[in-house]
């Protein structure tokens, strides 16, 4: 099991609609989005509000098959996804249905007792 932990760039003012799409995801639309994570392996996700000097960052930390879940949000034509993604774009900036060359994050430190 891989692990991704990621920041991803709060567009200004979208604080407290990150949070109204936390509270959706794991409210009214949380038995979609287990079903998408359960179609990824994903075990474990979370979700932390960061607000910083160069502006509020959503930092997502989850455990599973980091690239079939990306591939799978990215492309996933379930109502679903649709809304999942089109939320994440409306309030980041960030189209996770388009492809990204970038490197991922890069583990510096990785400690356990």
């Amino acid at each position: 099991m891989a692990t991704f932990n990621g920041a991803f760039p709060v567009l200004p003012g979208k604080e407290d609609a990150i949070r109204a799409f936390a509270k959706e995801v794991a409210g009214p639309r949380l038995e979609q989005f287990q079903a998408q994570q359960a179609k990824a392996d994903v075990t474990e996700e979370l979700w932390t509000l960061q607000q910083t000097p160069m502006g509020s960052l959503v930092l997502v930390y989850f455990e599973g098959n980091v690239e079939k879940a990306f591939a799978d949000i990215g492309s996933d034509d379930t109502e679903f996804a649709t809304w999942f993604r089109a939320q994440v774009l409306e309030n980041t900036g960030v189209d996770l249905a388009a492809s990204d060359d970038s490197p991922p994050p890069e583990p510096v430190l990785d400690w356990s007792a």
